[in-house]
């Protein structure tokens, strides 16, 4: 298993976000909107571009639960992953954002309570 993908207590877990760099204007708006975020609050993060790998599509679609899932189609990027672990899709994350809820939201201590720790 990849050491950005694992789960075992102490080691390092990224936010994957999952794009599509050949979407249209509101897509990469929103894509960029979350990378941007992660960035500033110095979220370690990676990006996994869906045109680029059938399989890391294909992983994406199974791994979102089903009750998240749109009723037709798939779902659109950006799709966002605490390792294997799913968050959510551009809406939820924007409104964990707008409440103030995002570290939370994707399943990390926030940043205040990480820098009062020794």
């Amino acid at each position: 298993m990849d050491k950005n993908r694992s789960a075992v207590p102490g080691e390092r877990v990224v936010i994957r976000v999952f794009i599509a760099s050949s979407s249209g204007f509101v897509a990469i708006k929103k894509q960029q909107d979350v990378v941007r975020f992660l960035e500033a609050n110095k979220i370690e993060s990676e990006e996994v571009d869906l045109t680029m790998s059938e399989e890391q599509r294909q992983w994406m679609y199974k791994t979102i639960p089903p009750e998240k899932k749109p009723a037709r189609g798939n779902p659109l990027p950006p799709q966002i992953f605490n390792g294997d672990r799913y968050c959510a899709d551009y809406d939820s994350f924007f409104a964990s954002k707008e409440s103030n809820t995002v570290f939370s939201f994707l399943g990390l201590k926030s940043q205040l309570a990480s820098k009062a720790e020794p």
